[in-house]
């Protein structure tokens, strides 16, 4: 069981995503009370907002949940309209963006075609592309020194036979956003590229699961590039991930090519009345943003206080170096015994030698930061012993 997931194939089966382990399976893997285990893995919030905590006693939804949700979700598009600031054509709804992801998958890659992942970068976007039976393409991003960000001149290159390009700003599991107009102009290259060979642009797909802790959004850019979709969700700053929200935003004609694959009502009667309130409360997601932001400094200096500094992030995570695979095993290991998941990366993951924290409330940090000032010299041991030669093997 691995405590936290990664993808994997099996042979004649499409590429899966192994789930994390459950709150019952830490408990009883590692001999922990199940009230004691803490997940620092899954960039959710330690608890909901009180506007739907209210909304969900009073079971005021709209709509009797022995009835179906609306097909076109009218309300629910109607307030993501107006929070994105664009037309209510141009939001398609889906139960959390993983769903929207794996729409656009559905929409836009044709088995053989490809779709270039940045890589490190979300798991799901290599899954849905291997699902669809479509190649893809990892390009290297610029190194941590470069904040992760986008290899522009190599995606552009990997772009030129691709259907689709994923896109994460800022970016799961690094913690940033792409540098200012970075993006802009990989989009002014591959419409030029596009042009220049006489063929379509390619679907670019921007997650931006985390732009209310970044402040910005990229929304705009779909005027000038309209290929562009943009992924949204309820899950991160509204605190919601256990109503499964999530959008897509794009131009109508692309959201067109999308609607054929969506099925008909998979958000829940109280999702939507949820999501739709929690979207016309100008202050939910700025509260919690910064209850985040003031979590995230303190936990960044008790990193730092140890001498295991966390990597710059604008989200609500912190990725941590530990310097070698072997010492990322011993600080995971040393906190799942203590009920305290981490984000583990497999031996042949790009990050094997990092953890990644999810900031939550003060006294589940407090448990953390305590747990890190007593496992930081086996940390400091086991990065001294295992940086040269160390084995690569992934959890399981």
């Amino acid at each position: 069981m691995s405590p936290t997931p990664e993808s994997r194939a099996v042979q004649g089966r499409p590429t899966a995503y192994a789930w994390e382990a459950t709150d019952e399976q830490v408990a009883e893997r590692y001999g922990v009370p199940l009230a004691e285990v803490a997940r620092f893995d899954l960039n959710t919030s330690p608890a909901p907002p009180e506007l739907a905590l209210r909304l969900l006693r009073s079971g005021a939804f709209g709509r009797a949940i022995s009835e179906y949700p609306p097909s076109d979700y009218r309300e629910l598009v109607a307030a993501a309209a107006e929070r994105y600031g664009v037309p209510a054509d141009e939001i398609l709804v889906g139960a959390g963006a993983d769903e929207v992801l794996d729409l656009l998958a559905k929409a836009f890659l044709a088995p053989g075609s490809a779709a270039v992942v940045p890589t490190p970068t979300y798991a799901m976007y290599r899954v849905l592309t291997e699902q669809r039976a479509a190649r893809p393409v990892l390009v290297p991003r610029r190194p941590p020194a470069e904040g992760f960000a986008l290899d522009v001149p190599a995606v552009r290159a990997a772009a030129r036979e691709a259907a689709l390009v994923w896109l994460c700003s800022p970016n799961n599991p690094t913690g940033l956003p792409e540098p200012d107009g970075a993006v802009a102009a990989l989009l002014d290259v591959l419409a030029a590229d596009a042009s220049a060979a006489g063929r379509p642009a390619p679907v670019v797909v921007i997650d931006e699961a985390y732009a209310e802790f970044a402040g910005v959004s990229l929304v705009g850019l779909r005027e000038a590039y309209p290929r562009l979709v943009l992924v949204r969700t309820a899950s991160k700053a509204y605190a919601l991930a256990g109503m499964r929200v999530g959008f897509a935003i794009a131009r109508r004609e692309v959201l067109a090519e999308v609607e054929p694959y969506r099925p008909p009502g998979s958000v829940a009667v109280p999702s939507v009345a949820v999501v739709t309130a929690a979207l016309r409360d100008p202050l939910l997601p700025a509260d919690n943003v910064a209850r985040v932001e003031r979590e995230r400094a303190r936990l960044a200096a008790a990193f730092a206080a140890v001498g295991l500094p966390a990597g710059p992030s604008v989200t609500n995570f912190l990725l941590v170096d530990l310097g070698s695979p072997a010492a990322a095993r011993t600080l995971a290991s040393g906190l799942l015994a203590r009920g305290l998941v981490p984000r583990t990366f497999g031996g042949d993951h790009p990050l094997a030698g990092h953890l990644r924290f999810t900031v939550r409330d003060e006294a589940q940090d407090d448990r953390l930061i305590a747990a890190l000032a007593a496992l930081a010299p086996a940390v400091h041991a086991a990065r001294a012993a295992g940086s040269a030669g160390d084995p690569q093997e992934t959890s399981r």
